[in-house]
């Protein structure tokens, strides 16, 4: 049983904090939404907006992206001592997270990176990936209690390369979508039934965890509203950054950047991983499903 601290009662937070109290663990939870406290309660965990990190070895970090995690961490770093430990699953940015782990380091703090890998009903079942970045005996330390909550748990390596890694594969999975959408949409133009040509697709050489999985919820227009669009463009345009930084070619996936903050412009920042997609659909003036 750990005394442990989380900073962030959302989406994944909440389902996270449950997964901690089921395994046994003293929970102090905070967000800058008041409203979220009697669902922190009913978790079994106690709600301390105002003093959080009080008398806790490991704090946890599970915040929407980049603006609230800088937000954030300034209080954070100054409430927290020498020997405990931050374990940030945040999506984060790796210049961010490189200069918030440096100044946590400073501070006698250790930090691993662990963004998270899957949705809210993974975070419920216990069945999230981790992206790890950080030293390996501090992650050893502690994998035992991230397996409350995580049945994959993945060293990357250095500290940044969580955050790298975990960016990357979305990257890689918005491709996907935007690439097996505009092929659909073409195949359907010139009589190719969407869902014949999907199958098709995934039963050849071009075949994806995203054509065997995802495929209906695209033919369905199933925006898959568990993450914002503006989030997604957050995460692609950190990668764009990283990319500029290393030296590194972004040509294909700077065209996805760019047609996700085009899908953003036109919709909004609403819900959906998707919207790339719908916006592909909406170029073509037709839409999968028809």
């Amino acid at each position: 049983m750990g005394r442990l601290a989380l900073v962030g009662a959302g989406r994944m937070g909440l389902p996270i904090v449950r997964a901690l109290v089921r395994a046994g663990h003293d929970v102090r939870v905070s967000d800058r939404r008041p409203e979220v406290a009697p669902a922190v309660r009913d978790a079994g965990a106690r709600w301390a907006p105002d003093d959080v990190t009080r008398g806790v070895d490991v704090v946890f970090t599970a915040l929407p992206g980049n603006p609230e995690l800088r937000a954030s961490m300034p209080g954070l770093l100054d409430a927290i001592g020498p020997g405990v430990t931050w374990i940030d699953l945040t999506s984060t940015a790796p210049d961010l997270g490189r200069e918030l782990a440096g100044a946590a380091r400073a501070r006698g703090v250790e930090v691993l990176d662990a963004p998270l890998g899957g949705g809210p009903a993974a975070a419920s079942d216990a069945a999230l990936t981790l992206y790890v970045g950080g030293r390996a005996e501090v992650l050893d330390r502690h994998r035992a209690l991230l397996g409350a909550f995580a049945d994959r748990i993945h060293h990357c390596g250095e500290p940044g390369t969580g955050y790298l890694t975990k960016l990357l594969v979305n990257v890689l999975w918005f491709t996907q979508a935007a690439a097996v959408t505009e092929v659909l949409l073409l195949g359907q133009r010139a009589g190719l039934a969407p869902g014949v040509l999907g199958e098709l697709l995934g039963d050849g050489p071009a075949s994806s965890d995203f054509l065997r999985d995802y495929l209906p919820a695209l033919l369905a227009g199933d925006g898959l509203r568990s993450f914002g669009l503006d989030r997604v463009v957050e995460e692609l345009d950190a990668v764009r950054s990283a990319a500029a930084a290393a030296g590194s070619p972004y040509v294909v996936a700077g065209a996805v950047t760019d047609l996700y903050r085009d899908a953003l412009a036109h919709f909004g920042p609403v819900d959906g991983e998707l919207l790339g997609a719908a916006y592909l659909e909406h170029l073509a003036g037709r839409r999968l499903a028809d």
